[in-house]
């Protein structure tokens, strides 16, 4: 089998047996794969305090041991984001993060924007001058969009009528059509997502803009706990699933 030489983000990893540790990593050049890190949780040498979460790496890896499943043959340790681990509220944050990147990617997939962009936000989460609400409705809103599930808000999904054109300054969201629903089109939708123009025109603004122009909006804390709880509803809607992370998340959120 040959070796692979890759950039790498420590998604999950999971104790196996006395000794070893199986590793899920978000790579740069293969997407997403599994590895078995040999011994790494006796040895003093080879990976010792280096195979954290969310921690980005260079590794190389190779020779299939079972199904799927690589063999961790070097490591080396780029960028730490050590201050994550050390803030529970962080932790939250980049826990949610990476389980919608390992439970959304299939194996083996290149997904070049969305690496750079979760090791962007878990940089900016590390360094810690972005609030961490910002960075979360920054990664999910672009995450969306390189899934090919970008949520519409520019207009109303059932008659068309653009956002600027609606009346009223609160606006249903439905989760089922992906979009918007107008004031003329909401009667059968009074169980949707209210969202104010405000927030929406920021969601709008943060996905589209460069990501060190994106980090610098001020949400009002309305239009953050707005754009929190749309997002926490729609992504895992399209995803399929709850993470199990964001339950932790809300706890440590309050």
């Amino acid at each position: 089998m040959p070796t692979f030489s890759t950039s790498a983000i420590m998604l999950r990893r999971i104790e196996f047996g006395d000794y070893d540790i199986i590793i899920t990593f978000f790579t740069l050049n293969q997407g997403k794969v599994s590895v078995i890190a040999k011994s790494a949780k006796k040895s003093t040498k080879r990976f010792s305090g280096i195979l954290e979460l969310f921690s980005v790496l260079d590794i190389v890896y190779g020779s299939t041991r079972g199904k799927g499943l690589f063999v961790l043959q070097e490591a080396v340790l780029k960028q730490p984001f050590s201050k994550i681990r050390t803030d529970i509220k962080k932790t939250a944050y980049a826990s949610y993060w990476a389980e919608l990147v390992n439970e959304w990617m299939e194996k083996s997939e290149k997904q070049p924007k969305l690496y750079y962009l979760l090791k962007y936000v878990l940089g900016e989460l590390d360094f810690g001058n972005t609030p961490e609400a910002v960075l979360s409705i920054m990664f999910q809103m672009r995450f969306m969009a390189i899934s090919g599930h970008s949520p519409n808000l520019s207009q109303c999904s059932i008659c068309k009528t653009q956002l600027e054109e609606m009346k009223k300054a609160d606006i249903i969201f439905d989760l089922a059509r992906g979009g918007l629903v107008c004031d003329n089109c909401s009667f059968n939708f009074s169980k949707g997502i209210v969202l104010s123009k405000g927030t929406i025109k920021q969601l709008l603004w943060i996905e589209k803009q460069d990501l060190t122009k994106a980090k610098r909006i001020r949400f009002a804390a309305q239009a953050s706990n707005e754009g929190l709880k749309f997002l926490e509803a729609f992504v895992p809607y399209h995803l399929g699933k709850e993470p199990r992370s964001l339950k932790f998340l809300r706890q440590i959120r309050g």
